[in-house]
């Protein structure tokens, strides 16, 4: 290379600098689109130092189960004014089994209709309590079809006038495009998960009017549907898929539903006396025979079977829904009955609710109202619908709003929230514990088995609410916004 060539590079380079700086400030006065950017530079927020972690969903839908950045640090001086929630570890009560939905048949459908690698992650998040994951750890399927189940079938449908009291046709074959797939992926990423099923009706030709609709099973058709509990729960146990618990019948009091089935209390007592409790016996069944599984109004229902000695020797306990009824009408059956355990097992969301309406309702009546009254478990009702609250049978629910929607992409529902806020935290074998309740502060505690503390609470004023969790001697203060609802972690 000749020294002459050096110049000649400085004296081009010098006319570059010169021409991008003219183009600069040409774009600059001109508005082009090549005006530098300074880069802006955000410096995270350091994590505050605090003994209580808080997550957060408001009724405006600005925080979403939103863990916040907040300096809450238990003192020895106590609070000089205000509401005061004290958490009372000494005083314990029931344990806890779990929190979760209904996986209805048209849930295990859209589920089974994303891509894998999404529906993975989407499986991940919802039963996973790492991470992100809400921890969903107790769950209700529909043994046969559901009325949000895309069709109605059940495990043994024959043409008219066949029977088969042995069972001998008896097949899961209905559920192995999408239910049990689904399951084994979910178990998988929760070994333990409890399972309950629950019949919407039983095989139409045991049934008085031969329709999947109302009717009434036919005495003498106990021993053969009391088989087909028997084939559904090894049949499931074969596909790796263990059911805790059944409950007799969906809504024995609704046969206006499609599927549904009409049984009376003094029915249902004499199927499980004579025929089901014997059935699961002789087979080695340990799986949970729960009664009733309809609202709190008729606690007369569980209460004449867990009257019945016979009957009754069967039974683990009695499940409620709350579409009519109060939900303090829990502690009764407890009460009279403290060895029997009890369960809330469905409460829907509708389409046309609002979502702070809704995360109000069901926290208060709910996770802290069926917990307060001795529930070891709240399901709500369908993990997931479409845009237009499909799949359903001809009959079934048209506006039942999933905690999904599971369209061309998916998106949380009031319904997830709510359970997020329980699942999470309140593991599988918590203790609920004491806590006072101030005025406008419905709450409800919990010890985990790792020995945390977990508080829900609900502030029910029209404006924001301060107050102060004391635990032991220590206190530490908090604010909620309107209508909020906060789960303490410590």
């Amino acid at each position: 290379m000749s020294n002459s060539y050096l110049p000649r590079q400085l004296a081009v380079a010098l006319f570059l600098i010169i021409m991008s700086g003219w183009f600069v400030a040409d774009c600059q006065s001109s508005g082009g689109q090549a005006t530098p950017v300074t880069p802006v530079v955000v410096t995270p927020t350091p994590a505050v130092k605090s003994d209580v972690a808080l997550y957060v969903t408001t009724p405006d839908q600005s925080q979403l189960f939103l863990k916040q950045n907040t300096n809450l640090v238990f003192s020895t001086t106590a609070a000089s004014t205000g509401a005061v929630i004290e958490v009372d570890s000494t005083q314990t009560f029931q344990s806890i089994d779990g929190f979760g939905f209904t996986l209805t048949g048209g849930s295990a459908i859209l589920l089974n209709q994303l891509k894998p690698a999404d529906r993975t992650a989407l499986l991940q998040e919802l039963f996973s309590p790492e991470g992100n994951g809400i921890g969903i750890s107790y769950l209700r399927i529909s043994i046969g079809a559901s009325d949000l189940s895309d069709h109605v079938f059940t495990y043994n449908d024959l043409s008219t006038g066949q029977t088969d009291l042995t069972m001998a046709k008896f097949s899961l074959d209905p559920e192995r495009v999408d239910l049990i797939p689904i399951l084994k992926q979910i178990l998988a990423i929760n070994p333990d998960i409890k399972i309950l099923g629950s019949p919407w009706t039983p095989p139409s030709w045991m049934k008085t009017n031969g329709s999947s609709k109302g009717g009434s099973l036919k005495p003498d058709y106990y021993d053969a549907y009391a088989l087909y509990f028997v084939k559904y729960i090894q049949g499931m146990k074969a596909e790796g898929i263990p059911i805790d618990a059944i409950t007799v019948q969906n809504e024995p009091l609704n046969p206006n539903n499609n599927p549904s089935l009409l049984m009376q209390a003094d029915e249902q007592t004499a199927f499980i006396k004579k025929s089901l409790g014997p059935a699961f016996q002789k087979a080695g069944i340990k799986t949970k025979i729960i009664l009733y599984d309809h609202n709190t109004d008729r606690t007369d229902y569980p209460l004449a079977t867990l009257a019945d000695a016979a009957a009754r020797q069967y039974v683990d306990g009695s499940a409620f829904h709350l579409y009519l009824g109060r939900i303090d009408a829990l502690t009764p059956v407890h009460n009279q009955h403290p060895d029997k355990n009890i369960y809330f097992t469905e409460q829907w969301t509708g389409s046309k609710g609002t979502f702070g309406g809704d995360l109000g309702w069901h926290v208060k009546n709910l996770l802290i109202g069926a917990t307060r009254n001795w529930s070891r478990n709240v399901l709500e009702w369908n993990l997931a619908s479409d845009p237009a609250q499909n799949p359903h049978t001809d009959g079934g629910c048209t506006e039942c709003l999933g905690a999904l929607t599971i369209g061309a992409s998916v998106s949380r529902n009031v319904s997830y929230y709510i359970i997020a806020h329980a699942a999470k935290f309140v593991r599988p074998g918590s203790v609920r514990i004491g806590s006072t309740t101030p005025a406008n502060l419905p709450n409800v505690a919990f010890k985990t088995p790792s020995g945390s503390k977990v508080l829900l609470v609900e502030n029910e004023n029209t404006s924001s609410q301060t107050f102060t969790i004391k635990f032991g001697s220590k206190t530490v203060q908090t604010t909620l916004p309107a209508g909020a609802v906060g789960t303490y972690v410590w």
